[in-house]
This record gives structure tokens, sequence and C-alpha cells, in this order.
């Protein structure tokens, strides 16, 4: 799945006629793009979000009471010592080193750590670079800025450092010897610092963002608090989300040990196979929904049609039906959150990532919603997208809410 755009956010933000007398949610809010949006217009804005870093991620990067000079001008003197650190080694920052990586003494990861990341997610000198460069950050850490500069670390650790390439999951492209970390987090700090100077107008808007389950909203928001929904919730399509923003979790701490990486798993609505548990129950909220029963039997018809038999193939139907279970438990604990007339918008696409059969999740998650008290008000195209699997144009949509008040 991609990110959506922040343009389908001001689209939605106009079509629902808000300002900053409203308040937005995004119970889904991955890194923020809802909430930054809002917050540049002004808007007052909540967000919950299960992943620790994305948590992390969405909270600094809608703070913006940062002084920008100071986080430049510590930034500069962070990475002036990385460099003579580095120097020192033998290793200059932005030439690729010359000898062989066994005449270095490499800084290196836990062997928990290195059990927690996707295998070859980075080489030995662009991984070093980034220990040394955290470990200097955090020897002179200020706390006005620190957050702002480990989010940085993340962006180069990411799309500078690291072996990874996205699309529709996570995987490996070309090994990088060596990558240019430090320059390329000053760079992405000076960027951070820029954005701050452009925002100050509405630096002081509200964006409050949860470390919660979308699926218990009744536990962490105020009742009738919110006006409208803007989201795009996790798609039933066999990715592992927690893959996605792994490496980083590990190396800045917001994962440890395998617990952690459990514990984080079960606080997920269930979309793929590989967090799914005994004890989820979620599948009880759809068990007297027609069309998601059906769709489960034909995945499970077509499994054993294909004498698929591994244990996460076994669990395609379930997790099937766990899913939209727990966005009907989504929906129910969201009712009391919301003010009369609220308006919701949730991106959401259908699949065909269950051996080839097709999930209209629009279609279906507006029959639960509406079973649950909501009015349907549309849905709008997205986007299509072609898959590869099927052969077939598959529909991106947004489906449009009303909340009348009661239920």
């Amino acid at each position: 799945m991609l990110s959506y755009p922040p343009h389908l956010v001001r689209d939605y933000i106009e079509d629902f006629g808000l300002n900053e007398k409203s308040v937005i949610l995004d119970p889904f809010c991955g890194t923020g793009t809802t909430l930054v949006e809002s917050k540049l217009r002004g808007i007052p804005s909540l967000g919950t979000e299960a992943n620790p870093f994305a948590h992390f991620a969405t909270s600094v990067k809608t703070d913006w009471q940062v002084d920008p000079d100071l986080l430049d001008r510590h930034s500069c003197d962070v990475a002036d010592l990385a460099l003579e650190i580095l120097r020192r080694q033998g290793i200059e920052d932005s030439v690729p080193f010359p000898g062989k990586i066994t005449d270095l003494s490499l800084r290196q990861l836990s062997p928990e750590q290195n059990q927690l990341i996707l295998a070859g997610s980075i080489s030995p000198i662009p991984l070093h670079k980034v220990l040394i460069l955290l470990e200097c950050l955090q020897k002179y850490r200020v706390e006005k800025i620190y957050r702002h500069q480990l989010l940085a670390i993340a962006h180069t650790l990411v799309f500078v450092a690291s072996n990874l390439r996205f699309g529709p999951e996570v995987g490996m492209g070309s090994p990088k010897v060596d990558a240019p970390v430090v320059s390329a987090w000053l760079a992405k700090v000076r960027q951070m610092a820029d954005d701050l100077r452009q925002r100050q107008d509405c630096k002081h808007t509200v964006a409050q963002v949860y470390l919660a389950d979308a699926r218990g909203l009744d536990s962490v928001l105020a009742p009738q608090s919110v006006d409208a929904v803007i989201t795009s919730p996790p798609y039933p399509n066999e990715k592992d989300y927690t893959r996605t923003t792994r490496l980083e979790s590990v190396i800045l701490g917001f994962i440890n040990t395998k617990a952690d990486l459990q514990a984080l798993k079960k606080g997920l609505l269930r979309s793929n196979s590989r967090n799914v548990y005994q004890t989820d129950t979620d599948d009880r909220w759809i068990q007297d929904h027609p069309k998601i029963q059906a769709i489960a039997e034909e995945i499970e018809r077509r499994r054993i049609e294909l004498g698929k038999t591994s244990g996460f193939e076994k669990r395609y139907a379930r997790v099937t039906k766990l899913y939209f279970g727990g966005m009907a438990r989504h929906l129910a604990a969201l009712r009391s959150r919301l003010r009369p007339h609220a308006q919701l918008a949730y991106v959401v696409g259908d699949q065909a990532s269950y051996l080839r059969v097709r999930i209209p999740t629009g279609e279906l998650l507006a029959e639960i919603a509406q079973a649950l008290g909501y009015e349907v008000v549309r849905t709008d195209l997205f986007r299509t997208r072609f898959a590869t699997a099927t052969k077939e144009q598959l529909r991106e949509e947004v489906v449009i809410l009303y909340w009348k008040g009661s239920f």
C-alpha cells in the first residue's frame, strides 16, 4: 500500500467544511499525514498509532515549537564530532572507504538486535557510521531538540544508509558498501529547521497523538471530542507493517526484544497471517456477516484445492475475518467519541492477496459501518492499481460516512 497523499487530506478538509473550531481524528495515523495537514490549516487534530516508532515520528513531525536555530547549530557541532571520530578511524564520510573492511574495528548490533532486523538491511560501514553518530548525539543530548535529531537519524538510516527498498513489501536492494551518513543526516536536520521556520504561524495548533490500538479508542479519547475522521487503515493484504519500520525501530531502541515485537503485533489490527494469535476474538464482531463469511470460506476452499498447507496459508481465512472484525470493533468504539454530525473518510483498497480471492474492502467496510449505526454517504474512487497476481485493476476507494449522533 502506498501512503495516501497530503492533497487527499486537504480535499476532505474542504469537502467536510472543517475549520479551526473542528477536531480531526486519524485513528491509524502512521507517520502523521493527516495531523500535519490539519496543523498547517490551523485545525486541531488527534491521532492514535500502535507502532511505537510511527507514533514517535508523528509526535515529532507535529511539534513545531522547537528553536530551528538551536537545532541547526547543535547538529553542526554533533556532526563535526562524529566526523572527527570517523577520521581518526581512517573513515571519511563523503568518500567510500578504499581499504578492506576487515582492517576496521566496526561497531555492530547485538545478537538479539540482529535477529530482529531483516537480514541484509544495512552493510557494516554505514551501520558503523550510524552508531557513531547516534552515540555522539546521545552524549551531547539537548532535550529541546533531541527528538527531531533522532527522527533525522531514522530518515538517514532508512533512505541513505540502508539496503532497503520499498514496494508492495519491504525488501533488499543492492548492498551499499558505504554511504555518506553524517552529511546526509545534517542535510535532513537543516531541511527540518527550514520547515520549522516556515511554520511559526500555526505552531500552537494542537496535534495530540496517542500510542494506542485503534480498536480501543474509547480508552484514550474523551467522549464526543471528534468532528471528523480522515484516515487510511491497513489493508487486508498479507503485508507485515512492522517490517516497514523494523530497522529504525531496533537501532533507535523502540523494539529491543522479540517480546517487544510480539507485543507490538498484538496491538495492531490483524491484516496479515503473521500476527494472528489463538486468543484473538475480533472475528466474533462479523460472525453474522454473510459476505465476509463467504469470502473466508472461498479462501479456505481455494487453499485446499491448491494444496497449500503452510501454517500461514492455513490462517488466510481466519485473518480475513479478524481484519473486518477488528474494523467493526474500531468503528463501534469510535461512536461515543464522535460529536453529532461527524463526517468520516476511510481510504481503503480492494485486495486479492489471499490465494487470488477478491476482497471488496470498501464495500464490506461500508456494510459494517451501516450495521453499527453510521450512514453511508458515498464511496469515492481514489485510484486503481494493477494486481500482478490476478492481472486485474483493483480499486482504492474513500468510504464516506456520517454519524448522526446516537446508537
